[in-house]
């Protein structure tokens, strides 16, 4: 199931924003974040990633799209955070629920690895929540490796 990556319109993106920002917030609050230093940090990381509003050469948005099924999700994909030109992140992907499990998730991936390796990157990295069994799944599935576990315990 071949999909391609389409930068995300200018129109759209500001949406885009206001989604990412709310699913990484519930996401953030799951993982044991307070609501309101959750909404903080998921509006921080889109600030820096986004200053001026709107994506950059260090941090491109694209729908994923496939010939037939049209829009069946997004990839943030940009420079991680090191200062390393090499080092890329994917620092969202989402395959819209009524699309999964049709492999559009593995082309995704594939996809960001062929852009980021196209942009210099010699690696590729992610961060995936621990209740996010799908999604770690897939990751292992297509090869990468947990390098880093962060463990809490509620008292």
């Amino acid at each position: 199931m071949p999909i391609t990556l389409v930068p995300i319109n200018a129109q759209r993106f500001p949406s885009w924003q206001e989604r990412c920002h709310a699913e990484y917030k519930a996401d953030l609050i799951t993982a044991g974040e307070t609501p309101h230093a959750a909404d903080r940090h998921a509006a921080d990381s889109l600030e820096r990633a986004f200053p001026a509003g709107a994506p950059t050469a260090d941090n491109a948005v694209f729908d994923l799209v496939h010939d037939t099924d049209g829009t069946v999700g997004y990839l943030w994909i940009g420079r991680d955070s090191s200062g390393d030109d090499t080092s890329w992140w994917v620092w969202d992907v989402v395959v819209e629920p009524e699309y999964r499990n049709k492999s559009y998730g593995r082309a995704a991936m594939r996809l960001a690895e062929d852009h980021a390796r196209a942009a210099g990157a010699s690696t590729l990295g992610l961060s995936v929540f621990g209740h996010n069994e799908a999604a770690r799944g897939l990751y292992e599935s297509v090869g990468y490796e947990t390098t880093t576990v962060k463990m809490r315990k509620q008292l």
